[in-house]
């Protein structure tokens, strides 16, 4: 037997290596499992090169808790150790790599994410044990070695009996820890950060029945055997070619990494690129509707098989950290803070690649079924709008397959849009003006009134759509949006023809100033000549105005403090209606103040902005009218 003492300038390196990753403890099953797959995907590795003179069977890394003993054990049937190489690889490499991570993230450590890319997996296993075995017999024809450490830089190597290959770390836990030696504990993180390793996990066993066999008596019970209880998918589906996988492969294992979710997803994106990086994935577009407040990190990422986490910003586009599935790749560095993942040259590649697959498959999908894509947009639009705004290649790449709803449930790309309108919604500027709503109920009576004029009418429903069509026009320049209610259907869309008003000059002076003494001060009051058919008061939200306080609501809209501004509103008084000449030639002070009232209320009404205390006097009003 052989003692020493480990080669190390950090004094009580064991106490920090705990107090500095405390939020992490439970990275230690992940850290030591990681390592037991290494060893055996290494010994593969060797044995197909011919360094190797072994079988390789076929190995499972198996975790066993020991309750009474306190004790947690970790077997592997991997490459295994020799003696030297314990005192190099556990003595030397991996603790000069828990110095390196000490040194360098002691004032950060608890936001450092993943500590392995400093040889510091072994180590972790002091985070939650008091003392630590490694029993390991080398693929070698050499004896086997026995290594313990009480967590003090003190160490102990002798030879052991152990015949098989591979190696065992025993940690007996410390009892500030003891919840690990719980099997609900313990298969909780088996199933978080080793669902998909590729190396078969066995964690206890579970029964099974044996099927019936077809000459069975009619008394036959079922037979039982106890198995191997594996944990894991060593060959999840984004390991393979997309060509090896079905629709019904896709949905499963949504299903198996999702499985309290029980909705398809709409569509998935398979990834997989090997230069000038390595990245494997699979995105699915879940239903996502209009709300904006969605469920974010819900794409896991992997290194390797081994799950790192589900916080993927930085790394995904952010418009896509609305969807769902998984990322591998060995290329993302895992030991930088999140600003400094942004300024990573292979990360920005990453995140283009994938930018530029999202965008493709979307083309696709469109150009390959477009009436399912259509039927899908409501589902999927947020995501393609929030991606517009915010990624530019992205919106290059959009506009082949972005689409624009009409009310009445047809849609259209931007030039299929330009070429539909041009004839009859083009304005005496030569300026295309298309024509919106926000909400097909409460703006009903000013989309009756475009399509009488055969207009076609858009519905952009969505929170960040004033963002969008802003940038749109910006691109567009002989492209305009206007809201429906925004003005009256002529004055939204200006043609020659000007329609002449009944009132004169005079009159219109007169009825302004009977109008605005009883109209509250937060309608400018505007006189038009309109058909005479059309409505007497038509209540309206100035489109700038409106388009910059919903901006400034949403973020952005480059005018300060717009989202906190009252409502600002037109009214439009059709000159050439009877009402008009009613109010303006009734010398009765209250019947004009009772005329006005309603006419306004009934406009309010039209907009959905009688409430309250007013709707409750204008219902009264209103019967008292028609007693």
């Amino acid at each position: 037997m052989t003692t020493g003492k480990i080669n190390v300038s950090v004094e009580n390196i064991f106490p920090l290596i705990k107090k500095f990753l405390y939020s992490d403890h439970e990275i230690f099953l992940r850290e030591l499992i990681s390592n037991g797959t290494d060893a055996t995907l290494k010994l593969k590795h060797l044995i197909s090169i011919g360094e190797a003179k072994v079988e390789f069977g076929n190995p499972v890394i198996e975790i066993k808790i020991d309750k009474e003993g306190k004790k947690i054990h970790i077997i592997d049937q991997g490459l295994g150790m020799t003696a030297d190489e314990v005192e190099k690889y556990i003595n030397q490499v991996a603790f000069s790599g828990a110095e390196e991570f000490l040194d360098k993230y002691k004032d950060s450590a608890k936001d450092s994410g993943i500590i392995g890319h400093f040889g510091l997996g072994f180590y972790s296993a002091f985070m939650v044990a008091e003392k630590v075995e490694i029993i390991t017999k080398s693929y070698k024809d050499e004896p086997a070695a026995h290594w313990t450490c009480d967590g003090s830089p003190e160490f102990t190597l002798e030879p052991a009996d152990k015949t098989s290959r591979g190696t065992e770390i025993i940690l007996h836990i410390a009892e500030d820890s003891l919840e690990f030696l719980e099997d609900s504990k313990i298969s909780g993180l088996l199933n978080k950060y080793n669902k998909f390793m590729p190396i078969p996990i066995k964690f206890g066993t579970r029964t099974e029945t044996l099927p019936k066999p077809e000459d069975a008596p009619e008394d036959y019970v079922n037979e039982t055997i106890e198995v191997d209880n594996i944990i894991n998918n060593p060959n999840p589906a984004w390991t393979k070619q997309p060509t090896e996988l079905s629709d019904e492969d896709y949905k499963n294992f949504y299903r198996e990494l999702y499985p309290m979710q029980f909705e398809d997803p709409l569509f998935n994106i398979h990834l997989n690129v090997d230069y000038p990086f390595n990245l494997t994935g699979i995105l699915y577009f879940p239903k996502l509707g209009s709300d904006m407040q969605i469920q974010k990190d819900k794409i896991q990422l992997y290194q390797n098989q081994v799950y790192v986490t589900d916080n993927v910003e930085g790394i995904v586009p952010e418009f896509l950290t609305m969807l769902k599935g998984v990322i591998d790749s060995p290329d993302i560095p895992l030991n930088v803070s999140r600003s400094g993942l942004q300024a990573d040259g292979a990360v920005k590649k990453i995140s283009n690649y994938i930018t530029r697959k999202v965008a493709d498959k979307l083309k696709a999908l469109f150009n390959e079924n477009r009436a399912d894509f259509e039927e899908k947009w409501n589902d999927i639009k947020i995501v393609l709008e929030y991606g517009m705004l915010s990624e530019d290649k992205f919106y290059e790449k959009a506009g082949a397959f972005f689409l624009y709803p009409t009310v009445d449930d047809t849609y259209f790309t931007l030039e299929e849009l330009k070429e539909k309108l041009k004839e009859n919604q083009t304005d005496k500027d030569g300026k295309l003006v298309v024509l919106y709503a926000g909400n097909k109920d409460a703006q009903h009576s000013y989309i009756q009134t475009a399509k009488e004029k055969g207009y076609e009418v858009l519905l952009l429903d969505s929170p960040i759509i004033s963002h969008l069509i802003q940038k749109i026009e910006g691109d567009n320049k002989d492209v305009t949006f206007v809201r429906v209610d925004s003005d009256h259907i002529d004055n939204l869309i200006k043609k020659d023809e000007n329609t002449i008003s009944k009132l004169s000059d005079e009159e219109k002076e007169t009825l302004k100033t009977s109008l605005e003494a009883y109209i509250p001060k937060a309608y400018s009051v505007q006189l038009e000549a309109m058909d005479s058919q059309a409505a007497p008061f038509i209540i309206t939200q100035p489109e700038f105005m409106r388009r910059m306080k919903e901006m400034s609501q949403s973020g952005g809209g480059g005018m300060f403090g717009m989202g906190n501004m009252p409502e600002m509103y037109n009214l439009i008084v059709n000159t050439n209606s009877d009402l008009a000449t009613s109010i303006l030639n009734t010398e009765d002070k209250t019947h004009q103040e009772h005329l006005v009232k309603q006419a306004l209320d009934l406009a309010k009404l039209s907009q959905n902005l009688l409430k309250g205390e007013a709707l409750t006097a204008f219902v009264k009003r209103s019967f008292e009218m028609i007693k």
